[in-house]
């Protein structure tokens, strides 16, 4: 498992005093309320203040206290480590412990590989991709998936009837 996650991306300057405009990668952006600093390359940076905005975070990051240093770092990714961000729900995971799981049925059909995740409001869908690079779309409700282990990379499901093939 990856130890820092990332949460967002600079996409621009905000202002002449080096606040940034950041893309969040994260379910609810009020978490970077709560966040006391973010990681840019390895660099840690306090987090001074924070505000949602046109749904944009909006940073003022310590040490960066113009737009000329702002400018700097657009396009960088933001992190923070795992343990920074609390435990997850029951039943709630991190993208990124979900790419690359195996997925296969309960008789022990392997499907393929979990290579994307859409969301599309009411429920999640993995994209599972095989050897063969065929894609199916399994989505993400009770009624399908029945386990999930992220230590072992694995995902168990029960399919619709027609869900495959």
């Amino acid at each position: 498992m990856k130890k820092e996650l990332e949460i967002g991306k600079i996409v621009n300057t905000h202002g002449l005093r080096g606040d940034v405009k950041v893309m969040y990668w994260c379910d609810d952006p009020e978490i970077f309320h709560e966040l006391a600093y973010v990681n840019i390359n390895g660099e840690e940076f306090d987090i001074e203040k924070s505000r949602i905005h046109k749904n944009m975070v909006i940073l003022k990051l310590r040490g960066i206290d113009d737009i000329n240093d702002a400018e700097k770092y657009r396009n960088k990714i933001l992190t923070v480590p795992r343990e920074e961000l609390g435990e997850l729900p029951e039943g709630a995971y991190y993208i990124c412990d979900l790419l690359g799981c195996s997925v296969e049925t309960l008789e022990g059909r392997i499907l393929g590989k979990i290579c994307d995740i859409i969301k599309t409001g009411s429920n999640d869908v993995y994209v599972v991709e095989n050897e063969d690079k065929k894609q199916v779309l399994i989505p993400v409700i009770d009624d399908v998936i029945k386990k999930v282990d992220i230590e072992e990379k694995r995902i168990l499901i029960e399919p619709l009837k027609g869900l495959i093939d």
